[in-house]
Parts: C-alpha cells; sequence; structure tokens
C-alpha cells in the first residue's frame, strides 16, 4: 500500500455515502453551484435503492407526515420534511422521467417498476453538474482542523487525506450488512461526543421459537389479511407466517414499535366480529363443521392449523358458550410473545441512531461542529415501511445541501 497523501481539493464538501440522502445532497448542491465529492464504498451508488421494493423502488409516500416516523424526538422531522415535500419529491422525479403510480397504501413506484431509473436520474445529473462520485472508497476518520476537515480513506489501493471545508455523513444505517453497512457514522458521532439513542433493527421480521415454532413452521407461506397492534400502535396489512415466525408488512411495521419481552396481538378476521358470524351461519347451517366454515373464511391449511387450539371437529350447533368464546378470542386477540427478529440482515432499516438534539432541525448541521451535517437512516428518525424512509432521505440531503 503506498503512502498516505493529503491533498487540497476544489470541492465545497465532501458526501460520505452514495445512497439516497447523499445522492440528493449532491444533486441539489450543484443546482446551488456547490461542488461535492461523493464517496461510496460499494463499487456502484444506489445499493439500497436498487433493492426496494423488490427491485422496483417505492420512493416516496403521499401520505407522509411527521407521525409515521420514530424518533425521541417526535416533533424533528416537520421542519425536513416542510422545506422538501412529497408533492417536491413527485414534481422532481418526474423532471427528470420519472413518472410515479400509486400502489397500496399511498406508496409511489417509478412506472417503469425499475428502481434503476431512479438511480440513473442521479448520475446522470452529477455528471451533467460536475459533481464528483468515487466508488469503492472506504472512508475510515474524519479529523477536525482549522476552517474545515481531513476526510482520510483508501481508494485504489491507495490511502489519501482530502481537505474539506464541510463534511455529509449520510452512511447509512446498520441494516444488510453484506451491502455494505457499516457503523461509520455512529463510530464519528461516538468520536465527536454526540450523543446516540439506542440502535436496533427495526422492519424486521420477527422469531418464534421453542414449543410453538411447529405451529408457525406447519403455516409457512400462508399470508392472512390482519390488525396487528400493541399498546402503542395497530397496523392493518397482511402477516405472513414463516418456519422461523411471522413476517410480511404488518409484522415489519409492527417490529418499529416491539421491544424484546413483550407480547404483540393479532386479528385474523378485522373488520369482522367471527361471533356474529358464526351465530348467522348457525341458522343457516347448523350442520357445518366449524373446521369447514373456517376453511371458507381462511384456508384450509390454516384452518386445520387451529384443530389444536379449538373444537374444529364440532358442528355450528354443537358449540358452547365456551366454545365461542374461546374462537373469538383466539381470531380477534391472537397473542404472540416474539423470542426476537431476524436482526440486522434482514432488517429494512435501523431504529434509534445520533441523537437529534445534537441536530439544528433547520439545517441538520451537528450544533457543536461546525461544517459537519448528519443525514438519512443514521440519525434518530425512523420511518414506516411504504416509501417514508425515501421521502425522509431525499429531505434530508435537500436539507443539507442548502447550508453547504
Amino acid at each position: 500500500m503506498t503512502a498516505n497523501l493529503t491533498k487540497q481539493t476544489d470541492f465545497d464538501a465532501i458526501i460520505i455515502g452514495g445512497g439516497a440522502c447523499g445522492l440528493m445532497c449532491a444533486v441539489q448542491a450543484g443546482f446551488l453551484g456547490k461542488r461535492t465529492l461523493v464517496l461510496e464504498r460499494n463499487d456502484k451508488v444506489g445499493a439500497k435503492i436498487l433493492i426496494s421494493g423488490g427491485g422496483r423502488c417505492n420512493y416516496t409516500n403521499l401520505y407522509t407526515s411527521a407521525q409515521q416516523f420514530i424518533s425521541a424526538n417526535e416533533h424533528f422531522s416537520k421542519s425536513t420534511l416542510s422545506q422538501w415535500t412529497v408533492e417536491d419529491t413527485v414534481s422532481f422525479f418526474e423532471t427528470y422521467g420519472i413518472i410515479g403510480k400509486e400502489k397500496t397504501l399511498g406508496q409511489l413506484f417509478p412506472e417503469s417498476d425499475k428502481a434503476k431509473d431512479i438511480v440513473n436520474v442521479f448520475t446522470s445529473l452529477c455528471e451533467d453538474l460536475g459533481q464528483g462520485i468515487w466508488c469503492d472508497t472506504l472512508v475510515d476518520g474524519i479529523e477536525p482542523v482549522d476552517s474545515g476537515y481531513y476526510v482520510s480513506f483508501e481508494r485504489n489501493g491507495q490511502r489519501q487525506t482530502l481537505f474539506t471545508p464541510k463534511v455529509v455523513v449520510a452512511s447509512g444505517g446498520l441494516p444488510i450488512p453484506k451491502m455494505g453497512a457499516t457503523d461509520f457514522g455512529l463510530r464519528i458521532a461516538r468520536k465527536f461526543d454526540l450523543k446516540i439513542n439506542d440502535t436496533a433493527p427495526a422492519l424486521v421480521p420477527l422469531t418464534i421459537i421453542g414449543k410453538d415454532q411447529p405451529w408457525y413452521e406447519q403455516l409457512s407461506g400462508n399470508s392472512i389479511f390482519c390488525r396487528v397492534w400493541n399498546d402503542r400502535i395497530s397496523f392493518e396489512e397482511n402477516i405472513l407466517f414463516t418456519h422461523w415466525g411471522l413476517s410480511g408488512p404488518a409484522i415489519l411495521q409492527i417490529s418499529s414499535y416491539w421491544r424484546p419481552g413483550e407480547y404483540i396481538y393479532i386479528d385474523l378476521l378485522p373488520n369482522q366480529n367471527i361471533v356474529e358470524l358464526i351465530r348467522q351461519e348457525r341458522e343457516a347451517n347448523g350442520k357445518k363443521m366449524l373446521l369447514a366454515y373456517l376453511a371458507n373464511l381462511f384456508t384450509r391449511k390454516f384452518a386445520e392449523a387451529l384443530s389444536d387450539k379449538l373444537p374444529v371437529d364440532k358442528n355450528l350447533a354443537s358449540l358452547s358458550k365456551v366454545d365461542i368464546d374461546s374462537i373469538s378470542q383466539l381470531i380477534h386477540e391472537f397473542k404472540v410473545k416474539p423470542a426476537g427478529d431476524k436482526g440486522y440482515d434482514k432488517a429494512e432499516v435501523m431504529r434509534g441512531g445520533v441523537s437529534t438534539d445534537e441536530l439544528s432541525s433547520k439545517t441538520l448541521e451537528v450544533k457543536k461542529m461546525s461544517g459537519l451535517y448528519y443525514g438519512g437512516e443514521c440519525v434518530d428518525v425512523t420511518g414506516w415501511l411504504g416509501g417514508y424512509n425515501f421521502q425522509w432521505a431525499w429531505a434530508s440531503g435537500f436539507v443539507i445541501a442548502q447550508g453547504l
């Protein structure tokens, strides 16, 4: 490896991380006549953009507000989200040929269903605006000096250090390490004695172990529309049974609000009353077996799985009040105590991160470190599933660019 090289550059800022926040920051800075250099550790930018939404990229959500974000300071995101709105996101991408189509619950996807089209907007604009992008670049240090910072990294077998007046840390969170995720942003925060709120996987499948696991295994692959809740919040979307536990949109959503040792509850038949449904069916066909009736409501496989929990071998007419109460309890308040979650390998985002107490809500600049900015996932602002985290990334990138 060659000796360390220290260079003065003509870039107004170095952006660490070529994800959604970093790319938007580079482009918006370019619009303002500022030159930036994006340093990305992967061999191409936008890795998480490319896999999001099954490779289609749900790049925003039409219903975005501060209410869909988890943070120790629930009001912090309001300023950023008001400076760059969903309408701004839609207009920006339309200007560069991305027409959005709405899918479930306000999610907006490119009409082409190709996430690469989103990334191409940024790479093309960066080239047009003269914004630098260096991939395969591993940043390992930031040192404050008079009037700026030294950023040290390894690239092409060389150790280099560049001086820059301003630094943007947009290096993401801990999920999906196989795609290059690291704790770099958190390490730098600790180095500068910035407060970090506890981090954990979020939007992540939940696991079941022990005597209950075989029950989930036999249902693996079954997807059911449900209401899932705890004492903090509820969601109505599909859940997916797996051989190790529970997944699906509703489970991913509730996982961000779940803590180890707590229960979650599932209404397997939301917006209907199983007691009333059974009463009506019993009047019309009391000889129908409970198993057959439940198979009509759900699937045969699911109904059979309930055989060790409910009297499925009885006909509807012979169900006692105790039986009916048991059925209602299980269908409308199915109680689950997850053993844990699938970790950062399977998490969509990270909960927690650099405390918003350390940042200006207007600019996202670190209050005690002039010229240092934090944006995107490594900040303690975590959105729901469905495009909200992208909206935060675009907005935080825009806001930071205004201050460079």
